[in-house]
């Protein structure tokens, strides 16, 4: 079970087909937002962190400083930010930010004993406004 974040781009105007031109820079639109939303999500987690409970790992022997509640996970093993992937869905024009690591949903969510340490939903939401302008501009090329 994972974390995903999704962007959908609907039909212009209504029409029931789209211009394979305006498809593709539609599907292009989606790619470029879909890396924007995993770059920010992997370097929150890379440069993130800290903040919280420092304590002891013992296999292999060394420490680990959690990071504080309501901030980006910090990274241990890299294992969480190296399984964001990014999928692209050509028949329903959308693309999915999804995380793949089991305990994701818990760090994104928290559980019963630990707050959340969100890391995709901020992320979907710092690059929003630049996703919007994106797509604004261009439904404004292809009028």
């Amino acid at each position: 079970m994972g974390v995903k974040a999704k962007v959908i781009s609907k039909n212009p105007n209504g029409f029931k087909k789209v211009a394979k031109s305006y498809e593709k820079q539609i599907l292009d639109l989606l790619g470029t937002a879909g890396n924007m939303v995993r770059n920010t999500a992997v370097q929150s987690i890379l440069s993130g962190g800290g903040g919280g409970k420092t304590y002891e790992k013992y296999n292999p022997r060394r420490s680990h400083t959690a990071s504080a509640e309501g901030q980006p996970p910090s990274s241990d093993t890299g294992f969480l930010a190296s399984n964001i992937e990014v999928k692209l869905n050509r028949q329903e024009l959308s693309v999915d930010v999804e995380s793949r690591a089991d305990y994701s949903i818990h760090l994104e969510f928290g559980t019963q004993n630990m707050k959340a340490r969100p890391f995709m939903f901020p992320a979907l939401e710092e690059n929003k406004p630049k996703i919007r302008r994106m797509y604004k501009n261009l439904k404004g090329k292809a009028k």
